[in-house]
């Protein structure tokens, strides 16, 4: 999947706590969804405690404090890979660019990645991000009907999409449960 190895980036990223301490930026939004985190689902919470037993895992992780996805969405990622016990490499992206550009999303730079590799090579076996699908479908569209970014209502329709995205994460923790799928989902095929 990837076009270079990640095991040169394996120890060289933040920790998940470190991450979190040297925040700038959405930090209190960030921290409320870590803090608030629970499983929904049992079965949810028994598959990532059996992998757990994988030693051949580990996530190198794309983000930026200032963007909101990475504080709505890895706050949950980061307690799913608590659970598994993955290693994690949190990778920030303006020190990264060259490693973001191989994971472009509609061709532009959009955080948080999630990258699952192979503990041993560091070959890509699976990807996650930037957000969840049913948030990301909205930004697909408004992409496909606004390919001009210098058209005079791109900044107007791109305030309207990102109303409606932040609709569909919900209140509090309501995206919470459909993250959790979507990982399990990945990572059931891994």
């Amino acid at each position: 999947m990837s076009l270079t190895s990640l095991k040169s980036r394996f120890g060289t990223g933040l920790s998940p706590q470190e991450f979190i301490d040297s925040m700038q930026k959405n930090k209190e939004t960030f921290e409320t969804g870590y803090r608030d985190f629970s499983w929904k689902n049992e079965e949810d919470r028994l598959f990532f405690e059996e992998l757990r037993s994988r030693s051949d895992l580990r996530v190198v992780l794309l983000a930026a404090d200032w963007c909101g996805d990475v504080a709505r969405n890895v706050p949950v990622v980061f307690r799913v890979l608590e659970t598994a016990e993955i290693p994690v490499d949190v990778m920030i992206l303006e020190e990264n660019f060259d490693l973001m550009d191989e994971y472009l999303t509609m061709g532009g730079r959009s955080v948080p990645i999630v990258l699952f590799a192979d503990a041993q090579e560091g070959e890509v076996l699976a990807q996650w991000g930037p957000r969840p699908e049913k948030v990301q479908e909205l930004m697909r569209k408004f992409k496909a009907e606004n390919p001009d970014r210098e058209a005079a209502d791109y900044a107007e329709n791109m305030k309207v999409v990102r109303e409606q995205m932040m609709e569909r994460y919900g209140e509090g923790t309501s995206i919470h449960e459909v993250i959790v799928h979507e990982l399990r989902t990945l990572l059931s095929g891994v």
